[in-house]
């Protein structure tokens, strides 16, 4: 369980000496401020490969930090955290699950070296629902699975990165204790909503990024394979460069999808530009390239 989390911005606390010792003792420092346990305090960090925490910068901070503590303050701390990122990122809905009305939130940061598994990218969900720590763990899991590990922006991974998931339970009064009720369905869809929205924020915002491809694969024998399709179109670069060049070369989509590793029939295979279908059983179909082109304009 955990009542805290402190993010740090500038350092990624990688590759350098003395780091657990430097982060037990701000955590420490912030535990005593917040009248909390040690275990209560998780720390993330963000930033630049081999370089400390400035400790003493931080440790200062830590008061202001801790007064300044209230529930309008979520947008700045999407701010604060933010690097290399052109805009903060974050997420708030509210969702029926069960009799409870619930509400779900998240921020997050991230545009360079985005690829799964993770990237250099963090998050933080809070949500008020009352759910088992067990059933909320696999819940977590299956929707960052779905969302941040389903990004790609240039196909490099990273040292730092983190999404964290806190429920308070301050919304109901019976937990939800099985994967498989309704509850949990209502539940897992709310969160999918926010990871999945924080995810594509990243991707839109990813270094460079002119234009968000979205990859939908359907038909697929499992979950899995669909994922695998897809990451291997979405992580192609013929594929981003035709996107980019406004060019409906549905080959290179086809090509991608053959080598993700995942067989198929190609006699069955269907490939869509938005709303234009390209080919059909196999079999390519004429198309007015110029009106794909406008689309794909508009939409980027």
């Amino acid at each position: 369980q955990a009542r805290a989390v402190l993010i740090n911005a500038g350092q990624a606390n990688a590759a350098t000496v003395s780091i657990v010792k430097k982060s037990s003792f701000i955590s420490f420092s912030l535990l005593q401020l917040l009248k909390i346990k040690p275990h209560e305090v998780l720390i993330e960090s963000t930033g630049v490969i081999g370089q400390r925490i400035k400790k003493e910068a931080l440790l200062s901070s830590l008061p202001k930090l801790v007064s300044s503590l209230s529930t309008s303050t979520a947008g700045a701390a999407a701010v604060a955290i933010t690097t290399t990122d052109l805009v903060s990122k974050s997420v708030a809905i509210e969702s029926q699950v069960g009799d409870a009305n619930i509400r779900i939130g998240g921020i997050a940061k991230g545009s360079g070296m985005i690829h799964p598994n993770m990237a250099t990218m963090l998050g933080v969900i809070t949500t008020d629902a009352l759910v088992e720590s067990e059933v909320w763990r696999k819940m977590v899991k299956i929707a960052v699975n779905r969302s941040f590990n389903q990004i790609t922006v240039d196909g490099d991974t990273s040292t730092n990165d983190t999404v964290i998931a806190l429920a308070s339970g301050l919304s109901g009064k019976t937990p939800i204790s099985s994967l498989h009720s309704h509850e949990a369905e209502q539940l897992q869809a709310g969160l999918d909503a926010v990871m999945q929205g924080l995810a594509k924020s990243i991707a839109w915002d990813g270094e460079g990024a002119t234009c968000l491809i979205e990859v939908t694969v359907v038909g697929a024998e499992s979950e899995m394979d669909a994922a695998k399709v897809a990451r291997s179109v979405a992580s192609s670069s013929l594929v981003k460069a035709a996107v980019y060049g406004r060019d409906p070369n549905w080959g290179r989509i086809a090509a991608a999808a053959g080598y993700s590793g995942i067989p198929f029939d190609q006699n069955k295979l269907r490939i869509l530009l938005g709303d234009t279908l390209l080919m059909n059983n196999g079999q390519p179909l004429p198309f007015d390239r110029s009106t794909i082109t406008t689309t794909a304009t508009i939409h980027s």
